[in-house]
């Protein structure tokens, strides 16, 4: 079995007040993964990501980022990975293309002579080709943020790691992020995505691996994380047979049930719903409505950090 994309072993930053930013983090991102890296703003993300890049040296503990130990290998390992951390910064008096070629012409590992081609080809992915001549201190902040992810996109790259990368986009841009992320992993690269943001989460990511104040709690398969061994069994039916349907319910050995109105509720449990649904219309019961409600990752996130964070937009 390969080495994951990202590997971090005991991933630790303490700052000189004492203040540990990163607890012990240990990542693993599998090759070809779309990695979620989920948490409220503070809890260690950008942080984390930082050490990963090379950018601030760790406390303690160690990374790797394909295979190569960071950041000793940085030379070797950064031409390979496209980046976006925090707020991009470029020259606020050249275009939006002039700073993408100053910032080409820097990689010495580029080939000058696709340079033209490949600065167009990012511009159009993300969308500012029209913008392209446009000074950049006259870019709004979602403009910015796509630049950002333009010059991360100048070259194939093996790992994206890109924080919080519809920062500042509307729906419509933060839709077309989603679908470059998942072009991206379908052409075989892996990516990592921080966000605070579940919406962009849930809809594109393969993995999660979730943060609260400096500390990885939990990661997994996105599949993994959100199992539910007991979902509950919503009923929707007329007040005056919801009664009925909770014996239904009872006789089938559902625990749990409750009543309010014309919903009823139980745990659902080994029960298939088919089953279910047959014997409240042979009991008589009117069925408006039935649905089978199971863990969601919002539910997750707040059984192990017994806090709350940024659904939507």
């Amino acid at each position: 079995m390969s080495a994951p994309a990202i590997e971090s072993s005991g991933l630790t930053k303490r700052f000189r007040s004492g203040q540990v930013a990163v607890d012990g983090v240990d990542l693993a991102v599998p090759h070809g993964a779309v990695y979620g890296f989920l948490g409220p703003n503070g809890s260690g993300k950008t942080t984390t990501i930082r050490m990963l890049l090379g950018l601030v040296r760790p406390t303690s503990g160690s990374a790797r980022l394909l295979g190569q130990a960071m950041p000793s290998e940085t030379l070797e390992v950064l031409p390979r990975v496209g980046a976006l951390v925090e707020g991009p910064a470029f020259h606020p008096y050249l275009s939006g293309r002039a700073n993408l070629v100053r910032l080409d012409a820097c990689d010495a590992t580029a080939d000058p002579a696709t340079s033209r081609a490949r600065i167009g080809e990012a511009l159009e992915r993300v969308g500012l080709t029209a913008a392209a001549r446009k000074p950049y201190r006259q870019y709004s902040l979602g403009m910015k943020q796509r630049l950002g992810l333009a010059a991360a996109l100048l070259r194939p790259r093996d790992l994206l790691v890109l924080d919080e990368p519809t920062n500042g986009l509307d729906p419509q841009g933060t839709r077309e992020v989603r679908h470059l992320i998942r072009e991206l992993a379908s052409e075989g690269a892996t990516v990592l995505v921080s966000s605070h943001l579940l919406a962009e989460i849930e809809q594109v990511c393969t993995h999660i691996g979730i943060m609260s104040q400096g500390r990885l709690l939990a990661q997994s398969e996105r599949a993994a994380l959100v199992a539910d061994d007991d979902p509950t069994l919503v009923v929707t039916t007329s007040v005056d047979h919801a009664s009925a349907a909770a014996e239904v319910l009872r006789g089938l050995g559902l625990a749990g049930i409750g009543v309010e109105g014309p919903v009823v509720q139980a745990q659902l449990g080994a029960a298939p719903p088919a089953r279910v649904s047959r014997e409240l219309v042979h009991a008589g019961v009117d069925v408006v409505g039935m649905d089978v409600r199971r863990r969601s990752l919002e539910q997750l996130f707040v059984e192990l950090t017994g806090e709350g964070f940024d659904v939507a937009r």
